[in-house]
């Protein structure tokens, strides 16, 4: 047992009942202030959304936009073409392969023009999950510098926000006429784990000035002539993309959206969603009357409205047909909220502004949103936000505040804010929704008693 975790047993331990007491039964808290649609909606650039399957067994093609003509598995190829911004997310796991291989993940980027075409990678991380384990964090840690996260798809979106290309990736991608190159080759290692168990996460935002495809694979590492596994080349990915079928095992299949009764099963996304970011604007954003609040939902979907009836899920272009019909949870969106706040009283407010992830309903049965004390113990929420605003003396202020939070749980808020009375303060909250979280959540203002 990690000091750490020797550390948390003796916590736990010190705190806990005697065998002799009764603890408290779980409390419900209803949050009742209005809950209300966010503005805006997404824009219309695409994304290659490579998320199915999650785990992967079985090496093949995990998603594959190119043109079906002459493949040996039709099917397994979508025909989208991509020219302009466009934004790639990849992210998959896998667990105890054969023989402890690695896996690779591989992204090709194809040019089927005559001309060559340049792909601009504007931003872009990957990480492994053993570079960016699942570990508790404090509910909420200020992280200036992108050294908090939990997980690997956590980790990506928060140096992406930040504007950070990784060094091993380059600045531009010169794919010639006719030709195919390397957009990624890196692994997914398990062997000399202490459980053969990993996962990579891939972000990225690109800019092409010309037509592309692109396709990524998984493919188990190939041996070098003294049985050293080495990672396989262009034309071994080539090759696989030509003839490979679907990556396994599968998802469970998506309940069609006509289907109103039975268990709804989302699926995991593999196909093109249409929109990269969220954008919010509000014109005149009026604080709330002393102890009150208003709630807007952030990532909501079928079935999690939140009272709303708004869904921002984005659509899929092309897909696969046992995989999401839409891109559930919107992961590697961003959100880019403006908050022009003004203080319509006679008197100065004292406002705070908080994320919080309530209990997932569509209606709200309680009348409100639904909290719990203790809140259940598995993580719902596990990323960096940016807020930016003027503090208290007019000085431009820029935090970046990591966020762990599990379901249900009260939080405490991120922001506090003194308005004078007929006054405005400009509030700007951007995040990029991270993978391995679960939505929704919800940005809520409150004004003081």
């Amino acid at each position: 047992m990690s000091y750490i975790l020797s550390l948390v047993y003796l916590v736990a331990q010190a705190i806990a009942p005697s065998p002799s007491s009764t603890p408290a039964p779980p409390q419900e808290i209803v949050q009742t202030y209005p809950v209300q649609a966010l503005p805006g909606g997404l824009d219309r650039v695409p994304v290659f959304n490579s998320n199915s399957p999650e785990w992967v067994k079985k090496e093949g093609v995990l998603l594959s936009t190119l043109p079906p003509t002459g493949k040996t598995v039709p099917e397994a190829h979508l025909n989208f073409a991509f020219s302009g911004r466009f934004d790639l997310f990849a992210h998959h796991y896998t667990h105890t392969p054969k023989d402890l291989q690695t896996l690779y993940l591989g992204i090709i980027v194809h040019n089927p023009g005559k001309k060559g075409v340049t792909v601009e990678v504007l931003q872009g991380a990957s990480y492994l999950m053993v570079d960016a384990p699942f570990i508790r964090k404090p509910t909420q840690s200020e992280d200036p510098n992108g050294e908090v996260y939990s997980g690997p798809g956590d980790r990506a979106v928060s140096n992406v926000i930040r504007g950070r290309r990784q060094a091993d990736f380059p600045a531009k991608l010169v794919v010639p006429p006719g030709q195919s190159r390397l957009l990624l080759n890196h692994p997914i290692p398990v062997r000399n784990l202490e459980k053969p168990v990993n996962g990579r996460s891939t972000f990225m935002r690109l800019q092409s000035n010309g037509k592309v495809y692109v396709a990524s694979l998984a493919m188990f590492a190939k041996k070098n002539s003294d049985g050293a596994d080495r990672s396989p080349t262009l034309a071994e990915w080539q090759n696989l993309l030509k003839t490979g079928g679907l990556a396994g095992p599968r998802d469970k299949t998506p309940t069609p959206p006509g289907q109103t009764t039975g268990q709804f099963i989302y699926s995991r996304v593999a196909g093109v969603s249409e929109g990269s970011s969220w954008k919010a604007q509000f014109p005149q954003l009026n604080i709330p009357q002393p102890g009150q609040g208003i709630s807007y939902p952030i990532s909501t979907l079928k079935h999690g409205t939140l009272g709303t009836g708004q869904i921002q899920t984005a659509k899929m272009l092309v897909r696969y047909p046992d995989t999401a019909y839409e891109a559930h949870g919107n992961y590697g969106i961003e959100y880019n909220v403006n908050l022009p706040l003004y203080n319509p009283s006679d008197r100065t407010q004292t406002i705070s502004l908080a994320i919080a992830t309530p209990f997932k309903e569509d209606k709200l049965t309680q009348g409100g949103l639904r909290f719990r004390r203790p809140p259940l113990d598995f993580p719902f929420f596990r990323g960096t936000v940016r807020w930016r605003y003027p503090d208290d003396a007019g000085k431009p202020l820029t935090r970046y505040v990591h966020l762990w939070q599990r379901r249900g749980e009260l939080v405490e808020p991120s922001v506090m804010l003194t308005i004078p009375p007929k006054s405005r303060r400009q509030v700007q909250l951007d995040l990029i929704y991270p993978p391995d979280s679960t939505p929704p959540q919800v940005l809520t203002l409150k004004t003081s008693e």
